[in-house]
């Protein structure tokens, strides 16, 4: 997540990774029958934050490395694979000048990450980074802002706290990463989209919330005035101990072309 938004993300490192829900076990194990994640493979986690899909990896056997441009993204990332047992070597640069070696991965991963990125120019890198025949997958994993929901609900309140967010609605980011990997000439295997309703403890829904690209950019006193508004909404709209939220998986697998004969 380069420039101001790792700054702004960074800043709430402990929540993004102690309450944002991880990529769906079920989505990894689709992505590894896919051929990305198998276990030994060299894997990069692209602008992996607080590490989930690299630990996740990780625990399955590759051999992981997880970039990011904001190293304080990269301590909790640190602490949490520690926690878990797991290990990942750690590097932090930018997504498109990564200044790793050429053609020493067999899969590139980018979850939740690359419409922070130079899309063209990290794809640019993605192949120079892989091996012939290498994948790439771009993942996307939110909420689904649908009406009536506690994520659609929530959305609302963002917007009214934060008028000049413009990152909210069902948002389609498959479309534009195809045809940045497809100029890198990266061959374009299969997309595919699943929804899902992920369950929250109502406390961790609103740390989740406030370590959001909404919200994380606002002054310390108009977040904690947006948290209380937050509070009072599911205590009114979605009262108990946990809420459940649509979210989306969606994901892009692409292929860094054989050498030609």
């Amino acid at each position: 997540m380069p420039g101001i938004e790792g700054d702004r993300f960074g800043s709430r490192a402990d929540d993004y990774a102690r309450h944002r829900a991880e990529f769906p076990a079920a989505s990894v194990d689709r992505l590894v029958a896919g051929g990305v994640g198998l276990a030994g493979q060299r894997l990069l986690d692209l602008g992996c934050g607080t590490g989930t899909l690299a630990r996740q990896f990780g625990a399955r056997g590759c051999r992981v490395t997880g970039l990011d441009v904001d190293g304080r993204m990269l301590a909790a990332a640190r602490r949490m694979a520690v926690d878990d047992g797991v290990s990942v070597e750690w590097c932090e640069a930018p997504a498109e000048d990564t200044g790793l070696p050429g053609t020493s991965f067999d899969a590139v991963v980018a979850a939740q990450c690359w419409h922070w990125f130079d899309g063209d120019a990290a794809a640019v890198e993605v192949r120079r980074l892989l091996v012939a025949g290498g994948l790439l997958a771009i993942c996307n994993f939110d909420w689904l802002p649908l009406p009536g929901s506690v994520s659609g609900e929530t959305e609302d309140l963002i917007a009214a706290h934060n008028p000049s967010w413009d990152m909210g609605g069902i948002r389609e980011p498959l479309p534009p990463a195809v045809e940045q990997v497809e100029r890198a000439g990266l061959e374009l295997l299969e997309t595919w989209v699943e929804d899902l309703d992920v369950p929250y403890r109502a406390d961790s829904w609103r740390h989740r919330i406030v370590a959001s690209a909404g919200i994380v950019n606002l002054s310390s006193e108009a977040a904690a005035a947006f948290d209380a508004d937050l509070e009072r909404l599911l205590a009114e709209r979605f009262p108990g101990d946990e809420v459940v939220a649509p979210h989306r998986v969606s994901v892009l697998v692409a292929r860094a072309p054989a050498p030609a004969g």
